[in-house]
């Protein structure tokens, strides 16, 4: 009976132990040997919305035309077309270089923008390669001058990561192609108490909302996933094991709290006092 009694005691021991205990699959790209030469899907730049602000920087050997077309802070009949101001940039002429305070075009909800000499302009649903092309054929066709770069930047997009990871917060945009990778490393990593399987990606689609799901212990669905390249407005969260979610309670079992060491005291009181019957 005594020997009955003590193997009672074990499972019931290890069983607790184990329920306060939680295993954490913390390895990424745990399938990284298995998927050599897998084709990767496209890249998938950001296109613009409304909402959206931009840069459009004009670069030409011309002065008097960089002047006409890249609109400063001085240019304050513009603002009311939509364009309002943003960090300093750097124009470049044949003379040399110049610093001022650029504005920014804000896309209107139809999609379009107002640009000096051509009016109103579609940028909606377009990549800034697109949109930077598209401005440079129109002003070489109206012959306004031939040698020119158009460059064109994002000012206001962002994507924000929340939940377990070491600096949670909102990340500018700067880049085409931002990928899951790029934002969690921006966040410093996961927390040990991150779930690598169970990390949720929102984002709205046409006026609905959308959520996906990403696995980062398994890089061919990660590679896979609609949302491994992310887009302006994103939230990426990263969902708490259910350690980290008992240790928000004030009654979990973690071992850090006075009523998890009060439950085991009287776990081995009632055992003990089996074993001496």
């Amino acid at each position: 009976m005594t020997s009955h009694i003590r193997s009672l005691f074990l499972v019931a021991l290890v069983g607790w132990l184990c329920s306060c205990s939680t295993p954490k699959n913390v390895a990424y790209f745990q399938d990284a040997e298995q998927i050599r030469g897998m084709t990767l899907q496209n890249e998938q730049p950001l296109r613009l919305r409304p909402k959206d602000k931009i840069n459009i920087v004009i670069n030409t050997s011309d002065p008097m035309l960089v002047s006409q077309f890249n609109l400063t802070a001085a240019s304050s009949s513009m603002r009311s077309l939509g364009a309002t101001e943003s960090p300093l940039l750097t124009m470049g002429n044949s003379s040399g270089s110049s610093t001022a305070q650029i504005l920014a075009y804000t896309v209107d909800e139809q999609g379009d923008i107002i640009f000096p000499v051509l009016g109103k302009v579609s940028v909606g649903g377009k990549t800034r390669q697109e949109v930077a092309s598209y401005l440079h054929d129109r002003l070489v066709a109206r012959e306004l001058v031939k040698d020119l770069i158009v460059t064109v930047e994002y000012v206001n997009l962002g994507i924000n990561v929340l939940g377990e990871v070491n600096r949670p917060g909102r990340l500018e945009i700067k880049k085409d192609n931002i990928t899951i990778i790029d934002a969690i490393t921006y966040a410093g990593d996961l927390t040990i108490d991150g779930q690598r399987e169970n990390v949720m990606v929102f984002r709205e689609i046409d006026g609905e909302e959308h959520s996906f799901v990403i696995n980062l212990c398994d890089r061919q669905s990660l590679l896979n996933s609609p949302a491994y390249y992310l887009q302006q407005n994103d939230v990426v969260y990263v969902t708490p094991n259910s350690k980290r979610r008992r240790e928000a309670r004030t009654s979990g079992n973690t071992f850090n709290q006075p009523s998890v060491w009060i439950s085991l005291a009287s776990l081995m009181t009632t055992i003990s006092a089996l074993l001496l019957k």
